[in-house]
């Protein structure tokens, strides 16, 4: 099973080119984007039905990013064709024609008089061409208006849900987290190429489970730098991401790129980015996710040797990050180290991102298989402390074939299904990477506020003169209490608070007479977020044929 999120059909360099033209035309704003308004006027010309320009928008845009850039211009293009031939719209029609000889455009009634006007306007030299003046865009309406502050801003159109998303970041929640030191206590400010980042995968596990082995299972070939062997062979973090050539980044060097997710990994010292690498490399399945490879979590005596960072510090923040968690295990390796429930604890708030790998199943017999699976879920309910029951995929994620001497027939059929399972799972990530994206950001929505709060709630209980340093002493060592009141007076859900014994470990740094008090216009502006402006972003760049 391969992973190709955009179903594509050949294509002809001829093709291209006339598709090429049909988009400038198409593209009111010139941005390289088609949105909604664009496609419903192009679209027309085809003269297909409404809900099947529905379905081929759905096919088309599917990782709901609000827009088709030019690649998926062309699948919805394709599949117009296909539809006035009178096929039926389906999500893995293109794959099927993938043999057949290439698509031929679709007719578009009137499409080549409309060409014919552009080319004219372009020869007599006037502004108005690449289709501006015949597909003029809609006056931008303003996304983020509030119900309850008469004040609003002036914007510029914004051509996606991502676009909405940075400029709702920058205006509204940014000052919050500003003003409040969130970038101190709980995550780093965002920067655009947060947003703009490629969804990631993190693996996870004790050193030998076949990490470095999977992601070289996935890609068919060895990234630049990777190292396999029986021994703790990886002892650095590497994002292996695509690139236009082969190469390895330091650590260092690729935390100061502005044009990378990384800037926050400066926070954790030289220490760690000695420790940190980025592989790049031209790949068709980089192009849609990054995996992020991790050192062995350590176990036994080799506990006591003691890191040179704050190694599940770093875990939290990719998971943070991260559109998947992978943690790995081996039949012959089942046991959870202090420092495996460590970084399993630093996951917390991150559970639907988690799966669990019993890898290299084929190492032992369908006897032995079953009992080794329920000793690996007994282990991790006393370790992830949830009722619901984990989800588990068993395989062997190499390149060599499932050993069935051991595991026998059966064996092999249970494999290859879990093994078209995960891989489903992982052919998931791009087209729900916007709709996670949303989900973070509202996460780090609330995760601010209550931030504000707790600190506003610090700052009203300390004295105006006298006798600052025993408060702040008697504040920081009944933290407890302080969420807890903070909690009861603005009807907040306790799981939605931050780590006590973290909180207070940071606290300690800081002079709490400093910290601002509660400004409720910020925090209605936050609200106004939460409950107008980001259900009126995701309603314009819907379906437009919903």
């Amino acid at each position: 099973m391969e992973i190709e999120p955009i179903p594509v059909s050949s294509c002809s360099k001829e093709h291209q080119k006339v598709y090429q033209e049909w988009f400038n035309l198409a593209d009111s704003d010139r941005d390289g984007r088609i949105t909604g308004n664009d496609a419903t006027k192009f679209f027309a010309m085809s003269n297909l039905s409404r809900p099947e320009l529905k379905q081929v928008w759905a096919i088309a845009d599917t990782r709901r990013q609000g827009f088709l850039g030019f690649k998926e211009f062309i699948t919805a293009m394709q599949l117009i064709s296909l539809a006035q031939e009178g096929h039926e719209l389906t999500s893995d029609l293109l794959k099927r024609t993938v043999d057949m000889e290439p698509i031929k455009p679709p007719l578009m009634e009137g499409l080549n008089d409309l060409l014919a006007k552009t080319n004219d306007l372009i020869i007599n030299g006037h502004s108005e061409a690449n289709g501006s003046t015949l597909f003029q865009p809609s006056p931008a309406r303003n996304l983020f208006t509030s119900k309850s502050t008469k004040k609003t801003t002036t914007l510029v159109a914004v051509t996606s849900i991502i676009d909405g998303l940075k400029r709702l970041y920058n205006e509204k929640l940014k000052p919050l987290e500003v003003t409040y030191r969130f970038n101190d206590f709980v995550s780093p400010l965002l920067t655009n190429s947060d947003f703009d980042a490629k969804p990631m995968v993190m693996l996870l596990g004790q050193y030998s489970t076949g990490k470095t082995t999977f992601i070289k299972h996935l890609l068919k070939c060895n990234y630049p730098g990777s190292h396999i062997g029986p021994e703790p062979t990886t002892d650095r973090f590497v994002v292996v991401m695509s690139g236009p050539d082969e190469r390895s980044i330091p650590g260092n060097t690729i935390a100061v790129q502005a044009d990378m997710p990384f800037n926050g990994l400066t926070t954790f010292g030289g220490a760690f980015l000695s420790k940190f690498q980025c592989s790049q490399m031209p790949h068709p399945l980089l192009e849609h996710i990054t995996f992020v490879d991790t050192p062995g979590v350590l176990s036994g005596e080799k506990q006591r040797t003691h890191r040179s960072y704050d190694f599940t510090g770093v875990i939290s923040w990719f998971a943070a990050k991260c559109d998947l968690i992978l943690l790995l295990f081996d039949p012959h390796k089942l046991d959870i180290s202090d420092e495996f429930k460590r970084v399993i604890s630093s996951l917390r708030g991150h559970d639907d991102k988690i799966r669990v790998v019993l890898n290299k199943a084929d190492q032992v017999d369908t006897q032995q298989l079953m009992r080794v699976y329920g000793a690996l879920m007994w282990s991790l309910g006393k370790v992830l402390n949830t009722p619901e029951v984990v989800r588990v995929y068993i395989g062997s994620f190499n390149d060599k074939p499932v050993n069935e001497e051991a595991v026998g027939p059966m064996g092999k059929d249970l494999f290859e299904k879990e093994q078209d399972d995960l891989l489903a799972d992982l052919i998931d990530i791009p087209k729900k990477a916007c709709d996670r994206r949303i989900n973070e950001f509202v996460k780090r929505t609330r995760a601010a506020k209550i931030h504000a709060y707790i600190i506003s709630q610090l700052k009203k209980e300390m004295p105006a003169v006298m006798g600052k340093s025993k408060t702040q002493q008697r504040l920081i060592d009944n933290l407890e209490d302080v969420f807890a009141k903070v909690q009861r007076e603005f009807h907040l859900p306790a799981g939605d608070f931050p780590s006590v014994e973290h909180f207070r470990e940071v606290l300690c740094g800081y002079s709490i007479d400093k910290f601002e008090k509660l400004k409720p216009k910020m925090i209605q502006a936050v609200d106004d977020m939460l409950g107008y402006d980001i259900p009126e972003l995701l309603k314009n760049f819907r379906n437009p044929y919903d």
